[in-house]
């Protein structure tokens, strides 16, 4: 059963000065405030790839490769030499060796592994970048690599699987893991994290919609589901402070053919290297 996010304060919080920042603007102008606030959330850090990863990074072949559609490039990795493959994508200020131990275990099962760093983040070019791209790369990367057997999306990256899915990406079946879901409930959060009055949310989702020239809530991971006809696992924390254990529930419910499960204690990035999720990813994979 889902219960509430027990460890509230391991949420990730915006700085003070950085609130600071964005409460002085606003008190000069909303319209500046807002278009602060936007650069902020459409900045991910590049964090220094941890040790735990290099494994993985230098065993890799890595290419750069350019998304048409974006007119960016990003930084592909070529990890094992199977026949099947899969495809990994990572989530907000990730990198393309985070999903290192699914990626493991997936070549021990016989699969190769392609993963990349999407727009701004790890060793791709950028500062900024929004989901659309990261769906723009997937499709770009089955364009050129694929077909994929399998393909795997930890939270913003698994709101994008869903929407490549919807897109016309293909595969046998989809895992995704700790994914946000009501692109609204986002855009909310990261007001009220910012310490702006909850009005300035309509203006938040205003913002984006006029400079990208598209419907925020067209990519709810939810409304993708939808139209997901494969076998779908969806798995979330129960304990996960950055992402509510409610929005796997309603990306499952919406799901043609979706399998849920809820863990306890893992988090949100914690789960990514837990072998009873691993486990439960391979006979996820396996059965038919």
């Amino acid at each position: 059963m889902a219960k509430k996010t027990t460890n509230p304060t391991k949420a990730l919080k915006i700085p003070y000065l950085i609130r600071l920042s964005c409460k002085i603007c606003a008190f000069i102008s909303i319209k500046l405030s807002i278009r602060y606030a936007a650069r902020l959330f459409t900045t991910p850090i590049k964090h220094k790839i941890p040790k735990r990863e290099l494994t993985m990074d230098h065993n890799s072949r890595q290419e750069i490769i350019m998304v048409p559609e974006i007119n960016k490039s990003i930084n592909i990795y070529h990890y094992g030499d199977n026949i099947k493959k899969a495809l990994l994508v990572h989530g907000w200020s990730g990198r393309g060796t985070q999903l290192f131990k699914i990626a493991d275990e997936l070549i021990s099962n016989g699969y190769s592994i392609i993963s990349f760093d999407a727009p701004a983040h790890g060793k791709s070019e950028g500062s900024t970048t929004i989901m659309s791209e990261f769906i723009s790369s997937i499709l770009e990367i089955d364009k050129q690599f694929g077909p994929f057997e399998i393909i795997i999306g930890h939270s913003l990256g698994g709101m994008s699987v869903l929407n490549a899915i919807r897109k016309g990406f293909q595969a046998d079946k989809a895992i995704i893991v700790g994914s946000g879901d009501i692109v609204q409930d986002i855009l909310d959060e990261f007001i009220s994290k910012m310490e702006l009055k909850k009005e300035n949310s309509t203006r938040f989702r205003n913002f984006f919609e006029d400079k990208y020239q598209l419907k925020m809530d067209d990519y709810s991971a939810y409304r993708s589901a939808k139209k997901v006809k494969i076998p779908v696992l969806v798995i979330h924390d129960n304990d996960d402070p950055e992402v509510p254990v409610t929005a796997a529930i309603h990306i499952h419910k919406n799901l043609e053919n979706g399998s849920l499960l809820l863990t306890d204690g893992l988090g949100h990035r914690k789960i990514l290297g837990n072998q009873n999720v691993i486990k439960n990813i391979i006979k996820f994979i396996e059965t038919d």
